[in-house]
């Protein structure tokens, strides 16, 4: 603003300069000719004082123009000046707030950018935990496996053994290991040696089961683990399930003298008979595999 004022300053100075070309001359030198024509005039004629007026006025009135105009000029350009100056602030102000908006514009989306990083990082570190997961059960249930059929082989290898030091017939079916005896005890007997082995007395299941034990046997009559012991004509398994599916002879069972356990025969039908407990005949003992 002060230097606005000088410049002001500095155009009026210039004005007065422009009037005094105008007038020929600087004040003091037209003082200095105005009296010598005045002495003059008064020393010839009158006339040339009101001609010296006259040009004098119009010298005025022309630098009161000059002057108004030039003041008018002034007061336009600081106008303009002005608006100028509030326009940039206004275009300032636009430029900061443009700038603010964009930053936070960048700011949120690198924000969200990293949200959303942050997301698939939390799912990825998900899937792969799930996935360690995964493997080491399935590593476990194939140690799992490796150790089921070691001991698989173990028990062939233990039940080769030991059917060939007893030299006792042995064979599989489904799920199950058989072993046969080579030797004949009572039906109480014959059921202690099994469990001793770990197993029981020979239980069938299905028609499938039956005809393949009748195809091994080689005695006339083999014990198996059914009776009705208990209570008789409840015939049941010797791990307490009752009988459901039978496969009789003709007329049997007949507890002739009170025969509560069962027999095999080695037959082309393979058939069941109701026996003295007591009598001693050959077994066959089951276990699961």
């Amino acid at each position: 603003m002060l230097q606005h004022f000088s410049e002001q300053e500095d155009m009026v100075t210039v004005i007065y300069e422009i009037a005094d070309t105008v007038r020929g001359h600087d004040p003091d030198t037209e003082k200095e000719k105005s009296d010598t024509e005045r002495r003059a005039g008064e020393q010839h004629t009158g006339g040339d004082t009101a001609c010296s007026r006259c040009c004098r006025l119009t010298a005025v009135c022309v630098v009161l123009l000059l002057c108004v105009l030039l003041l008018a000029a002034i007061t336009v350009l600081w106008i303009k000046f002005y608006i100028l100056n509030i326009e940039h602030t206004q275009l300032q102000t636009s430029y900061n707030n443009l700038t603010k908006e964009r930053d936070q514009l960048q700011s949120n989306q690198l924000q969200s950018s990293y949200n959303n990083l942050t997301i698939e990082r939390d799912q990825l570190q998900s899937s792969y935990n799930n996935l360690t997961i995964e493997r080491d059960q399935l590593q476990s249930s194939y140690n799992l496996t490796k150790e089921r059929d070691q001991l698989q082989k173990e028990r062939d290898g233990y039940q080769k053994t030991l059917c060939d030091l007893y030299k006792w017939r042995c064979f599989s079916f489904n799920s199950s290991f058989y072993v046969m005896s080579n030797e004949s005890k009572s039906w109480e007997e014959s059921r202690k040696d099994c469990m001793d082995k770990g197993a029981d007395l020979l239980i069938i299941n299905s028609k499938e089961e039956q005809e393949f034990i009748g195809k091994q046997l080689v005695r006339h009559e083999t014990w198996i683990g059914l009776s009705d012991r208990e209570k008789e004509g409840e015939w049941k398994w010797v791990d307490g399930t009752p009988l459901t599916t039978a496969f009789w002879n003709g007329g049997e069972p007949n507890d002739k003298g009170g025969e509560d356990c069962v027999v095999i025969y080695a037959s082309s039908s393979s058939t069941w008979n109701d026996s003295h407990c007591s009598k001693k005949f050959p077994w066959i003992c089951e276990k699961p595999q």
